[in-house]
């Protein structure tokens, strides 16, 4: 089951971060043309928004089943080193923000009058996610999978 959950958590993250550069970079064209906001512009922005969503509850679901996750931390306390940290402390609260951040995007975003700034707003909070993902992931571990 652990292996069965990482490599889903492992090869869907190259989709989450798809999708979130796709939507990253609509909305940037989208505020710099000042392009009307369209149904596929909610659709590209919202499948981002659910499909970390999903990569996020895979990834809580891998935290308490992996032994590097909520277990090492019990085994060893505060007491880790960088490798150890990054995917037990630093990788979770830091995807677990990044997701606030792209939640409070799309909620922003539908509150705004004009499109550029629903635009803007999903380029900012959507970016800071983007951001703030790929600062914690474990990239060593990544393209080594197996």
């Amino acid at each position: 089951m652990y292996d069965a959950i990482k490599t889903l958590h492992s090869y869907f993250a190259y989709f989450v971060l798809l999708m979130l550069i796709v939507a990253v970079v609509n909305a940037i064209i989208g505020f710099t043309t000042n392009k009307k906001f369209t149904a596929k512009d909610l659709r590209i922005s919202l499948f981002a928004l659910i499909f970390t969503h999903l990569q996020l509850v895979v990834g809580i679901i891998l935290y308490f089943v992996s032994l590097k996750g909520f277990t090492m931390i019990q085994q060893n306390g505060m007491k880790l080193d960088s490798a150890s940290r990054l995917l037990a402390l630093e990788h979770p609260l830091v995807g677990i923000l990044a997701i606030i951040f792209i939640t409070i995007g799309w909620s922003k975003h539908k509150k705004q009058e004009t499109a550029k700034r629903a635009y803007g707003k999903i380029a900012l909070f959507y970016g800071i996610g983007l951001l703030l993902i790929l600062s914690r992931l474990p990239w060593k571990d990544w393209w080594n999978l197996y």
